[in-house]
């Protein structure tokens, strides 16, 4: 049933009593006469505007409304009877509870003849708050897509970053001028995996493989470094970062990939100029000896700045000729890049000619440096021994390096760049020398205690001679150092005629591995060979034994442990003994194992009837005995230091037992094979020298002349 009727312009009512309207979902609220008297609002209105008074003009009624201005369209409505619709106008409300809002209606505005009310105005308002929202929401978002698309192709167009999107499948689909200014390659030839040609050989592979680990797994972002070739063909770090762009939803399929290379060639060089310095620093600092310290350092500068690098001792300074004249060298370190062939000459000493790069930079004291094609390497900058491997594995650039020690070239660096290496450039070789000299210390070090273990060794071997020869007896000797120890030691063997033509055997060790042990050992070899000459060799090995450690204690104090076993063979010329009899032996032990005989068959016996306390122990002149044995024909005395039987973490008594074992088994040899095959034996891991004296008494008389 219609409430209103038309009527001459207006909306006329058809009786029912405004009330009808209170259930109603939109808001409707009645005015009338020329003041637009507040004369109804329903339920709805009121829940979205509050309650108004009734009765007075709506301008009062709403006199909180902001959009006073939309209240003039009454007057319009009033006086031409049009009616009037307004679209999503908004709407300050101010609620009884004191919050305020700005809110969207659509409003229709028409002329009514209400019955008892008169002439008036009927409001009916629509809220559209969340369609009004929704479209703004809507607009704003696609202008920010608009600015920021805007804003990525502006960015796009003018940086120098290398920026391009990439498929799913990984393959790049879209590029930058950026990149194609950097690379000096066309967009063409750098989309689908084309990029990958611009990466550096040696780090393709790398990348290849982690980009496609990427593509395959989608990390939430990748992060990779490589060497770039920019356009003017110079390779440079670079940073390539790259993100997933998914659809929308958590863990939704990739769209597409975006990604960006950053140039980080300074940053790289710094930190690896910082590790350099610090590995070379570290690992020389740990090195024991000279060796181990340059192929430290030959390690550090390979592959980092070289392909091959060889280092060069040269002799101490006053071992060193002045002059243009042939260099003689030591090899001491050989390093190749990891995938080059072996074939570079074993630790050598090499002589190298005036002219050549090696003896011109020792001798101006300067860096030498070359750059040749590949496969024509200079013979003049070619260390000897490597000219072959050198062409063989495309060496194309080399860098001749003098090493400075405490002011004095003790070595020198040889590096070569092959294949698709970089020549080294200026900043590489300033590099170079850099991790040379965070070196110097450690050199110093190693250096210094190299000439001492010379000096030594010149002393160690000044004193271990040749056994004296002997008509009847086959004397042989072996020393071998410890492989572990940074010095030499004090093991010491000796044997000589006494006045009465008996042979005197000795074998000694004083502890410790320096310098001094050596001083020490060679100060006992020379007063025991007085003492037991003394009195015309007749004293007992017992009495010389007491006499050594008697002076010792007295001259020597501080000599340290020394241990000692003399042996005396024979007792007067050698035309008195029976040509097929055994030989009388005397023997006495100072703390050191016990001589070990072997007899001809192979049957074996330590010799401990004269076992005494090492020396320095016991009181000066406390008596020590000897005792007495003798060598049967074709049998064999052995006089050893522990050396020859201690094996780290074992009891002594099994290293013995090894001994008596191995002796046992050698006894048809040669005296000389013997030795040999006794020292053979020992661990290669011992940590001590070995001394080995064997004396053998032939089984047959030599034939009368």
């Amino acid at each position: 049933m219609s409430l209103f009727r038309p009527g001459s312009g207006a909306v006329e009512a058809s009786g029912l009593p405004l009330e009808v309207f209170d259930p109603a979902p939109a808001c409707v609220m009645v005015t009338r006469g020329r003041q637009h008297l507040l004369t109804y609002l329903n339920a709805a209105y009121r829940e979205v505007f509050g309650d108004r008074p009734l009765g007075v003009p709506v301008r009062q009624a709403f006199a909180d409304l902001a959009e006073s201005h939309w209240l003039e369209l009454f007057d319009e409505v009033f006086r031409d009877g049009r009616p009037v619709r307004i679209s999503a106008a908004p709407v300050t409300v101010r609620y009884a509870h004191g919050d305020v809002e700005r809110r969207f209606f659509s409003f229709s505005l028409s002329r009514v003849e209400a019955s008892g009310h008169g002439t008036g105005v009927l409001v009916v308002a629509t809220e559209v708050t969340g369609e009004v929202l929704a479209e703004q929401r809507a607009r704003s978002l696609a202008e920010e897509r608009r600015r920021t698309l805007q804003r990525y192709e502006s960015l796009i167009s003018t940086s120098t970053e290398k920026v391009w999107v990439a498929d799913p499948a990984g393959l790049l689909v879209e590029g930058s001028q950026g990149w194609e200014r950097v690379t000096g390659l066309a967009w063409e030839e750098l989309r689908g995996s084309g990029w990958l040609s611009t990466v550096h050989p040696a780090d393709r592979g790398a990348l290849a493989e982690a980009w496609d680990r990427a593509v395959r797994d989608v990390p939430d972002r990748f992060e990779h470094v490589y060497r770039l070739r920019h356009a003017d063909g110079v390779y440079r770090h670079c940073l390539l970062r790259a993100v997933p762009l998914r659809d929308g939803r958590d863990g939704g399929p990739v769209q597409e990939w975006v990604g960006a290379c950053a140039d980080i060639e300074q940053r790289w060089r710094s930190e690896r100029r910082s590790a350099l310095l610090s590995r070379a620093a570290h690992r020389v600092t740990e090195a024991g000896n000279v060796p181990d310290a340059f192929a430290s350092l030959s390690r550090t500068i390979v592959p980092a700045l070289a392909d091959e690098c060889g280092i060069y001792l040269l002799p101490d300074p006053a071992e060193q000729r002045p002059g243009a004249g042939p260099l003689l060298v030591e090899r001491v370190a050989s390093t190749a890049r990891e995938g080059l062939p072996d074939g570079l000459p074993p630790r050598r000493k090499e002589r190298v000619e005036a002219g050549h790069a090696l003896a011109r930079a020792v001798r101006e004291r300067r860096p030498v440096h070359r750059s040749f094609p590949i496969g024509a390497v200079p013979e003049d900058i070619a260390p000897p021994g490597t000219l072959p491997w050198l062409n063989r594995n495309g060496a194309h650039d080399g860098v001749v390096l003098p090493v400075l020690v405490d002011g004095t070239v003790a070595a020198v660096v040889v590096a070569f760049a092959c294949q698709d290496r970089e020549p080294i450039g200026p900043e590489d070789r300033s590099l170079m020398r850099e991790v040379v000299e965070q070196a110097h210390d450690a050199l110093s070090q190693v250096l210094t205690l190299q000439r001492s273990q010379r000096v030594a060794w010149a002393l160690q071997s000044s004193l271990l001679t040749d056994p004296p020869g002997h008509p009847r007896l086959r004397i042989a000797a072996r020393y071998l150092p410890s492989p572990s120890a940074a010095e030499v030691g004090g093991d010491w063997y000796d044997a000589f005629l006494l006045p009465d033509g008996s042979l005197l055997m000795v074998i000694g060790d004083v502890a410790g591995h320096d310098l001094r042990a050596a001083v020490t050992m060679g100060k006992m070899r020379n007063m025991l060979r007085a003492l037991a000459a003394d009195h015309g060799g007749r004293r007992s090995p017992g009495d010389v034994v007491r006499r050594l450690d008697a002076v010792t204690q007295v001259l020597d104090p501080a000599a340290g442990t020394v241990t000692c076993a003399v042996v005396r063979v024979g007792g007067g010329p050698v035309q008195e003994r029976d040509a097929g009899g055994p030989w009388p032996l005397a023997y006495a032990v100072a703390g050191h194992p016990p001589p070990l005989l072997v007899a001809r068959g192979g049957g074996t016996r330590f010799l401990t009837g004269a076992q005494g306390t090492l020396l320095g122990v016991l009181p000066p002149d406390t008596p020590r005995g000897s005792a007495g044995d003798v060598l049967p024909p074709g049998g064999t005395l052995l006089l050893y230091t522990d050396g020859l039987i201690e094996r780290p973490g074992e009891p002594i008594d099994r290293g013995l037992l090894r001994l008596e074992r191995r002796a046992s088994e050698l006894a048809g040899e040669p005296v000389e094979t013997l030795c040999d095959r006794l020292v053979e034996a020992t661990a290669p891991d011992g940590r001590d020298d070995i001394a080995l004296i064997a004396l053998r008494l032939p089984a047959d008389p030599p034939a009368a002349s």
